[in-house]
């Protein structure tokens, strides 16, 4: 029997500093995530970061919280019984860090007689922290829980045409009434060593003004190349001039050499290049979330303000939207009926 496992990033049990702490824990423990030996990933995480970083965080997630939970768990939630109600099959709604688990998912499914799982990361571009901790950690719990079952792999969707269409439909809509100087698109980054590490090629990768452009097989699992393609075929949908747009990424950690150009300093800038009226839209994620609602919605919306920019708008992401529920259904129905990988 088939079903699907829709996983996301997860989110701590409260915006306190009691349930934050073990949240990012396990986050920023995670060896994809913060890619340095055992011991030395532990003595700055548990040593270091942990001793400040539970209680600046739960203030953050105080601004955006709901009164029925976490952002992107109640959107996440959401999104999962919208395309449940269109397929026959059974699916689960797991996150990678947190509950509900994806061995809690991978159980529901289970328990409904499941041996069959599409498994899908919600995550349009690959990347480590992202896309393959979740693939790795699926795998280690079905070995060990559910050797019976057996996963396909849903790829990253950053180019697939019907998600595009998607993307650029839900930005149409949001900037429709908002006469923008400037579209910004702003992507979660990472460390420039991640991109170096994903290089299937081991030599393509150069993080420069060409790499991205010219054709390799590195660009399979390459979150910058990726990047670049969705903002490329979103701006070639919408019609939107090479000078109204940029792209930077956003939610760096010190210490690494991180890919640039980075979204606070960009939005800084902008006011006095002219730019007074600006709109941000967020790719890498699917559903809002304490990067898309506090990082930007607020933090970059009061700094562009405060450096004399006059209009802000946040574009909402995908969240539950009607056509992305139809995107995820649709890739479903044709795996279920093909058996071949989708999108």
């Amino acid at each position: 029997m088939k079903g699907v496992l829709l996983v996301n990033l997860g989110s701590p049990a409260s915006p306190t500093p009691k349930d934050v702490k073990p949240y990012l824990d396990e986050f920023l423990m995670d060896k994809y995530v913060i890619d340095v030996p055992f011991l030395l990933r532990a003595l700055l995480v548990r040593g270091i970061i942990l001793r400040k970083r539970p209680k600046e965080s739960a203030h953050a997630y105080q601004q955006i919280w709901w009164d029925e939970g976490s952002p992107l768990i109640v959107l996440s939630e959401r999104m999962h019984k919208k395309v449940a109600k269109k397929t026959e099959m059974p699916v689960a709604l797991a996150m990678r860090y947190g509950k509900p688990s994806i061995e809690q998912g991978l159980q529901e499914l289970a328990d409904k007689g499941v041996t069959d799982v599409l498994l899908f990361p919600l995550y349009p571009q690959y990347a480590m922290a992202s896309t393959l901790t979740i693939l790795v950690q699926a795998e280690e719990i079905r070995k060990k829980k559910f050797p019976q079952m057996k996963f396909t792999d849903v790829p990253a969707f950053y180019n697939k045409p019907d998600y595009i269409k998607a993307l650029a439909n839900s930005i149409k809509s949001s900037i429709a009434n908002f006469d923008y100087d400037h579209l910004l698109f702003s992507y979660h980054g990472i460390p420039e060593r991640h991109i170096r590490k994903t290089d299937v090629t081991k030599s393509h990768c150069k993080i420069n003004d060409t790499c991205c452009s010219t054709p390799s097989a590195a660009h399979k699992f390459c979150y910058r190349h990726q990047c670049y393609e969705t903002t490329r075929l979103v701006v070639e949908e919408l019609g939107i001039p090479e000078d109204k747009y940029s792209l930077t990424f956003q939610s760096r950690l010190s210490g690494d050499k991180w890919l640039e150009p980075y979204t606070d300093i960009e939005v800084n800038k902008m006011p006095n290049k002219g730019i007074k009226k600006l709109a941000v839209v967020t790719p890498a994620f699917v559903s809002d979330c304490l990067e898309t609602l506090e990082e930007i919605a607020m933090r970059a919306r009061d700094d562009f303000k405060e450096h004399g920019g006059e209009e802000f708008l946040a574009v909402p992401c995908l969240n539950d939207n009607d056509e992305w529920v139809d995107v995820v259904a649709g890739w479903i129905s044709e795996w279920e009926k093909a058996e071949i990988p989708v999108a």
